[in-house]
C-alpha cells in the first residue's frame, strides 16, 4: 500500500520544503518508488528540485483544478516530482464551487498511486483548501516543528486542524510523528522547547530526532540538490537517515 504523507505546518520557516526534499531522497536511496508533490503555490520544492516554475506548461494545479492527468517530471536524483508554480494561487477561488473539492487531489494522485511506495506532499504554510486536499489525500501526516516556543505553541492549532479532518473528510489520516527542526542545542530556551515537544507530544506520536540548525541546508537548497548530495559527511544526513528507517515502519 502507497504510504502518502503530508508535511504539514501551519507555520511558515520551519524547514518543511527541505524536509520533503531530503527525505524523499534517502527513501529513493533505500530503493523505495517515491514521488514528491508540490501543492504550495510558491513552489519552492518545484525550485529546490533544480525546476523552474515559470517555465512550466502543466503543473499539479491542471490536475487539482481541471482534471489533467498528473504531471510527474522523473528521476530527479532518484525521485519523481509533480511540480507547481504560481498558478496553483487561483486554485482556491477557482475551487468555491467545485462539488467535493476536498477530493480532487486525492482523485488525481489515485491514478498513479500505485507506481509508488512513498508520495511526499509538500503542504502550503496555511490552513487553507490546499492544504485540506493535501491531508485528505494523505494517509499520514508528518509534522514539522521549530524548535522555537512561538512554534511549539502553535501546535495546538494544528492538532485540531488534524481531529476535524479525520472526523469529517479523511478518517484514516494518521500521525506519523512530529520532527523538530532548526535545533540548536547550545541555547537553553531550545533545548527547553525541545523537551517541552517530547514530553508533550510523544503521547500522540513519534517524535523523532531534531534536525540541527545549519547553513548548509539553504546552500544545498542554492544548488538544487540533497544535503547528501552537497555535503555527504553532514551529522544531519545520519538523522535524516534514522527518520527514514522509521517511516518505513508505518
Amino acid at each position: 500500500m502507497t504510504k502518502t504523507i503530508a508535511l504539514f505546518n501551519q507555520s511558515g520557516g520551519v524547514g518543511k520544503t527541505t524536509l520533503t526534499m531530503n527525505l524523499g531522497y534517502h527513501l529513493g536511496q533505500r530503493k523505495h518508488r517515491v514521488l514528491l508533490v508540490d501543492i504550495d503555490p510558491q513552489a519552492s520544492l518545484t525550485t529546490f528540485m533544480g525546476i523552474e516554475p515559470e517555465e512550466l506548461k502543466q503543473t499539479i494545479y491542471e490536475s487539482v483544478v481541471g482534471d489533467e492527468p498528473v504531471q510527474v517530471i522523473e528521476n530527479i536524483n532518484g525521485v519523481d516530482l509533480a511540480p507547481a508554480n504560481i498558478n496553483l494561487s487561483a486554485a482556491e477561488l477557482e475551487l468555491v464551487s467545485s462539488l467535493m473539492r476536498e477530493m480532487r487531489l486525492k482523485n488525481a494522485l489515485t491514478s498513479i498511486a500505485d507506481n509508488y511506495d512513498f508520495i511526499l506532499i509538500d503542504c502550503p504554510p496555511s490552513l487553507g483548501i490546499l492544504t485540506v486536499l493535501s491531508l485528505v489525500a494523505a494517509t499520514h501526516v508528518l509534522v514539522p516543528i521549530q524548535t522555537q516556543f512561538k512554534s511549539f505553541q502553535g501546535t495546538d492549532l494544528l492538532l485540531n486542524t488534524v481531529a476535524r479532518l479525520r472526523q469529517a473528510a479523511n478518517r484514516q489520516l494518521k500521525i506519523a510523528g512530529f520532527i523538530p527542526t532548526m535545533f540548536d542545542a547550545r541555547t537553553a530556551q531550545e533545548t527547553r522547547t525541545y523537551k517541552a515537544i517530547k514530553e508533550q507530544l510523544s503521547p500522540l506520536a513519534t517524535v523523532y530526532e531534531p534536525i540541527p540548525r545549519s547553513t548548509v541546508f539553504p546552500d544545498a537548497s542554492e544548488k538544487r540538490i540533497p544535503l547528501a548530495l552537497y555535503q555527504p559527511r553532514h551529522p544531519a544526513i545520519t538523522i535524516m537517515k534514522k527518520t527514514v528507517e522509521k517511516l518505513e515502519q508505518l
